[in-house]
């Protein structure tokens, strides 16, 4: 039997090298099962838990983020249900009308209780209403339940400094509504037709989330906010109570202990959203309502509850 330096060395490389590919093998199957298992929706493991989703300041005319992660915990086997909180003043009626489909989207799959703060209406109140249930506080103002749309209108001004804005337009409706032209009769009555069909719809969608007949909805969808305590009263709401007696409510409906996680999806998961939160500072200050709008990226239609 060779016991030679060289031939030791040499055994001893190749059972390196077989020890090297064996842990490659098992790290690349690893990974594999990590890759296909993260496609599938999560751990197979995991522990059954909630999600809570954090809807401040004003509602953008974009809400992907908030949106995606709705979808995403929809499909996550291990998620049992939604703490949705809302603190909103409202705002854009496209970004509202988004948010309601995905809300109601996940309500069908699990259930869905919300949490109102200080403020839940117009837009807010549209997000909200696909829950299983509906919390408030007795000072939460909720409810505006209306659409607004605002032109500023300079000409006056324009004609008082000597300056004439010719306007061309392919239609009479093509201008309308103008910041450098009075708005016309015809201008008008186009655009109240417009708001009366983005009303009709958040009529519409209140009625049939909260079971309640579209002639009722009416009768409280004057734009006027409610207290929590008056919401409770007009079905608007379910309960009073804060955002514990929410999550402590999705858990018996859920049948988890109160030990069960809750982890927070959307931008608030991945860091501050710098939108919503200059938004919320700016709702307090006087004043700032036109970079409140700029800011939040507002489309021309609002559904938002005004100080």
């Amino acid at each position: 039997m060779d016991t030679s330096p060289d031939m030791s060395m040499h055994a001893t490389s190749r059972r390196r090298q077989l020890l090297l590919w064996r842990g490659g093998a098992v790290a690349f199957f690893v990974l594999a099962c990590l890759l296909a298992v993260s496609r599938s929706g999560g751990l197979a493991g995991h522990a059954p838990h909630l999600v809570h989703l954090k809807l401040g300041g004003v509602i953008g005319a974009d809400e992907h983020e908030n949106v995606e992660a709705l979808k995403k915990a929809a499909d996550d086997a291990s998620v049992k249900g939604l703490v949705l909180e809302v603190n909103s003043p409202g705002g854009a009626v496209t970004g509202g009308e988004v948010l309601h489909d995905a809300v109601a989207a996940f309500a069908r799959r699990k259930p869905v209780v919300v949490s109102m703060g200080s403020v839940a209406a117009s837009a807010g109140y549209m997000v909200s209403v696909p829950a299983s249930r509906i919390f408030a506080n007795r000072s939460t103002l909720t409810g505006s339940i209306g659409v607004l749309l605002e032109s500023p209108d300079v000409s006056g001004l324009l004609e008082r400094v000597g300056v004439h804005v010719d306007q061309l337009v392919s239609g009479p409706m093509k201008g309308q509504p103008s910041a450098v032209q009075p708005l016309s009769p015809q201008g008008r009555e186009m655009l109240q037709g417009v708001i009366a069909d983005l009303y009709g719809f958040f009529v519409t969608v209140v009625a049939q989330d909260r079971h309640m007949p579209p002639e009722r909805v009416r009768e409280l969808a004057d734009g006027r906010p409610y207290t929590g305590q008056q919401a409770l009263g007009l079905g608007l709401v379910d309960q009073i109570g804060s955002l514990d007696d929410a999550r402590q409510w999705l858990l018996k409906t859920t049948h988890l202990p109160d030990s069960a996680p809750v982890t927070d999806i959307g931008p608030q998961a991945t860091g501050v959203n710098w939108r919503h939160w200059i938004a919320g500072v700016l709702s307090g200050v006087p004043g700032a309502e036109m970079l409140l709008k700029e800011s939040s990226m507002l489309d021309g239609a609002v559904a938002i509850w005004k100080l």
